[in-house]
């Protein structure tokens, strides 16, 4: 997988003069483009657009300062139509215009191209099961939520205490599907894992699809197969390692892509840095080509 993450970078970066097909991308590395654009993110640290508009800012930078185009020829060739988009997209690069840039002394900013590679930081295994579910719907209480990394997601933690004892009896009186019991569920917004990013994040229990909600918000889930992966750590910190570890570790090392659908929590509470047992659902579909392992 990492061998052909690596190729799709190379025919990304092949096409920075030019139109930059995403799921031609993608195919190079024979996922889905869903899948490359949230692996990308995982493994980089930023979304795929920012990396492209950084890497093409840094070759446009070059051809800027050898003078041998004018600031119009050199915005046509990497994709843009006028010299103010293009010196827009400079200066969120370089923190200065393209014309500016010509001065002597310049200070510019460079984004390298990027690789991937597996580097062994421990022995730690990672318990998971596969399993395929029918349609379901998630009932109870959603809220905007920023992503937090590391630490305590204050805005997660203060929608959790808006919960009255009626709302939580309700869902509890509603349960019956596996994941049991009172869950989480994030569903992103865009493609990007970014510290700041928001999702719609559900506080409510797993139950049939044709369950009434009565005063409560439904989420209704399509059937499809699922990586379960069971975790015994300190909270919050092993759960956003366990995220980080999926994504960077188990994606690249198994025959699975990630599929749309909400990311599942199911965890019991504790204080912070206590320990806890936790269950993490990732949607999932076979990938079309075997893992490298």
């Amino acid at each position: 997988m990492l061998e052909r993450l690596n190729q799709a970078l190379n025919h990304l970066d092949a096409c920075l003069d030019g139109e930059v097909d995403m799921a031609e991308t993608a195919r190079v590395a024979a996922v889905s483009e869903y899948h490359f654009r949230r692996l990308f993110s995982a493994l980089s640290g930023m979304p795929l657009p920012v990396y492209v508009r950084r890497r093409r800012m840094t070759l446009a930078a070059a051809e800027v300062l050898a003078r041998e185009l004018t600031l119009l020829d050199v915005a046509v060739r990497y994709g843009y139509s006028s010299g103010e988009a293009f010196a827009r997209a400079f200066r969120s690069v370089h923190g200065i215009g393209p014309g500016e840039a010509r001065r002597t002394g310049a200070v510019l900013t460079t984004q390298p191209r990027m690789s991937f590679r597996v580097v062994v930081e421990g022995s730690t295994s990672m318990r998971y099961r596969i399993i395929t579910k029918e349609p379901f719907r998630i009932v109870g209480r959603k809220a905007r939520v920023p992503l937090v990394h590391e630490g305590i997601n204050a805005t997660a933690a203060a929608h959790l205490e808006s919960l009255d004892a009626h709302a939580i009896e309700r869902m509890k009186g509603l349960a019956g599907r596996e994941p049991e019991g009172i869950l989480s569920a994030a569903v992103y917004l865009t493609d990007s894992r970014e510290e700041g990013v928001e999702a719609d994040y559900w506080i409510g229990v797993a139950t049939g699809p044709e369950a009434a909600a009565e005063e409560l918000d439904a989420l209704d889930v399509p059937a499809g197969t699922w990586a379960v992966f069971d975790n015994h750590g300190p909270c919050p910190s092993g759960l956003q390692e366990l995220w980080r570890d999926v994504f960077t570790q188990w994606f690249p090392s198994n025959p699975y892509v990630s599929r749309p659908g909400p990311e599942l929590l199911l965890t019991k509470p504790v204080e912070v840095g206590a320990e806890t047992d936790s269950q993490l659902w990732i949607p999932v579909e076979r990938s079309s080509v075997s893992a490298d392992v």
